[in-house]
């Protein structure tokens, strides 16, 4: 039995195979799952009280929160195209759909572990340059059941969860950070949310890449 999923298309929801659903692509909303901390990157209108002072970026446990879709776009000052699929190695931008503002890292340290600052900047969406991540993934496309990596493209720190948690007024939620090294702690996997359909060309374009 084909497994059904649900994508919005033009304002329109359609049930597609799971094989449509394979490629990760621009304009998805998704949800992100640490595998190794079983957290999902959440973010909030709470500000750090040290560091950067932007809002900060956490990692939660639960699967329900409004908190924890963010949308795949671009890189900054670009435009990729709903639908298109995530190539490995391709910068993108995740914006967080709640409060408009960016994943972003830069030269700040992290409150907890004392790696590298993860915060969400910018407003309506736009930021600047360090709002930039590269995914890393093997294979030509970022599909929806590998585990990929998020580099952040101007000081290469990768997207992390080490299990530091912090107290009120955000208690039990996990410190999300930048770690130069790879580790267990850096693996990240696309879970619940919106996915949008590739245009029928560049499903054509995908299928052709794997064989």
């Amino acid at each position: 039995m084909a497994v059904l999923s649900l994508v919005l298309l033009g304002g329109l929801w359609s049930a597609v195979g799971a094989s449509d659903m394979a490629v990760v692509t621009c304009g998805s909303v998704v949800k992100l799952l640490n595998t190794r901390h079983n957290v999902r990157l959440h973010s909030h209108d709470v500000r750090y009280g040290s560091g950067s002072g932007q809002q900060s970026v956490t990692g939660v446990t639960s699967v329900d929160d409004s908190n924890s879709y963010w949308r795949i776009r671009g890189k900054t000052a670009t435009v990729c195209e709903r639908g298109t699929p995530i190539k490995c190695g391709q910068p993108i931008r995740l914006t967080h759909i709640n409060t408009g503002r960016n994943l972003h890292s830069h030269h700040f340290t992290s409150p907890l572990s004392g790696n590298q600052e993860v915060s969400a900047f910018g407003e309506e969406g736009e930021g600047d340059y360090l709002d930039d991540w590269t995914v890393l993934c093997n294979g030509p496309y970022w599909v929806r059941d590998g585990e990929v990596r998020f580099k952040h493209s101007s000081t290469e720190v990768l997207l992390s969860v080490t299990g530091e948690q912090y107290g009120r007024p955000i208690s039990g939620q996990k410190e999300v950070h930048g770690m130069a090294q790879p580790s267990q702690n850096n693996y990240w996997k696309a879970m619940e949310g919106i996915f949008m359909k590739p245009s029928e060309l560049l499903k054509a374009e995908v299928h052709h890449a794997e064989l």
